[in-house]
């Protein structure tokens, strides 16, 4: 069997790259990323790597293709910083629509088994009460949930045109050990480590009664597999992560009682939905996920990882797309 991944580096493809070593056997895998958003050291060593962006390399991509002759592709690279992406509208749609097209055409052009395409809770807007069900009409109210809605339109007309099988899952707050924390516009508990292990307070914008449902990588390692493998999974799209509702001041709260310190400090709110309370029935039924790790016992891990990472640059954005309503927490002299 042999299994291509994209975003390998990151924390999703990292982990399901070690999952699928650990478990599966007689399978090879290859892995791309073009590291801007994950780590070398991330990979697996015996993942056969290969460094590019998906971009605005389709001849690249496709000898790829035609080298590894993938039987199920995993498509996890994005740039999903959600609220930054009103501010870099051309990069978003580039490193998020046009990269899953490209994808999408080489998976028709080798007749691959199933594509697995993590989209995003982003593609409901605010969903029905903050409640997100698979059969809501989705109705975004950012560009990357737009972008990540298009993708999966696209792969869904795939299917029907070309005869393309998918599973779309839409993940959550994921979070958990190679996780980037060193990214100032994603990932909030990886920004809280980074900010602690440097000796800045923890930010919150807002007052911090959002909700969200904060999902440990290793708890959907299993079920991401499943979304390849079995054939209910086949054309079926999923929400896949956490089922309980916790509020990002609790959040914060769980990780300084874990540090045993760290202050917090609020800042002017932004653009986001509330509260984000996502169904997970069909992802217990179809994939047999199961909610095992707490959020405390997961930021435990993340946290005994986090200390002992290098002294890494934190990623900036030098300048944006457009500056016209930029929160002062992301203006570049803030």
């Amino acid at each position: 069997m042999k299994i291509l991944i994209t975003g390998v580096a990151g924390l999703i493809g990292s982990r399901m790259a070690d999952w699928i070593i650990e478990n599966v056997e007689n399978v090879t895998i290859y892995g791309i990323d073009d590291l801007s958003g994950g780590y070398i050291e991330n990979v697996n060593k015996k993942v056969k790597f290969y460094n590019l962006n998906l971009s605005n390399s389709n001849d690249e991509l496709s000898k790829i293709f035609n080298e590894c002759k993938p039987d199920y592709v995993y498509h996890f690279a994005a740039y999903a910083a959600e609220g930054l992406s009103p501010f870099i509208r051309t990069f978003n749609y580039d490193n998020n629509l046009r990269t899953t097209a490209a994808i999408v055409n080489e998976c028709i052009k080798h007749d691959v088994k199933r594509l697995v395409f993590t989209s995003t809770l982003a593609v409901y807007g605010y969903g029905y009460g903050g409640v997100f069900d698979e059969n809501q009409q989705q109705s975004p109210i950012d560009p990357y949930g737009v972008a990540k809605y298009a993708c999966e339109m696209d792969i869904q007309i795939a299917g029907e045109q070309h005869g393309l099988d998918w599973c779309i899952i839409r993940p959550h707050n994921v979070y958990g050990v190679k996780q980037n924390i060193w990214d100032k516009y994603r990932n909030v508990l990886g920004i809280w480590m980074y900010q602690h292990l440097n000796n800045e307070p923890m930010t919150i914008f807002g007052d911090g009664e959002q909700t969200r449902a904060f999902s440990f990588i290793d708890d959907s390692l299993e079920p991401l597999w499943n979304a390849a493998t079995r054939s209910e999974a086949s054309k079926e799209i999923i929400n896949l992560g956490g089922i309980e509702e916790i509020s990002i001041k609790k959040a914060a709260i769980t990780l300084q009682e874990i540090i045993g310190s760290g202050n917090v400090v609020y800042l002017e709110p932004r653009y986001e939905v509330k509260h984000s309370i996502p169904t997970y029935q069909k992802s217990v039924s179809i994939l047999g996920f199961k909610h095992q790790t707490s959020l405390k016992e997961g930021l435990q891990q993340m946290w005994e990882w986090a200390k002992k990472q290098p002294k890494r640059n934190r990623f900036v954005w030098d300048s944006y797309e457009l500056n016209k309503g930029i929160y002062n927490f992301w203006k570049n002299n803030a």
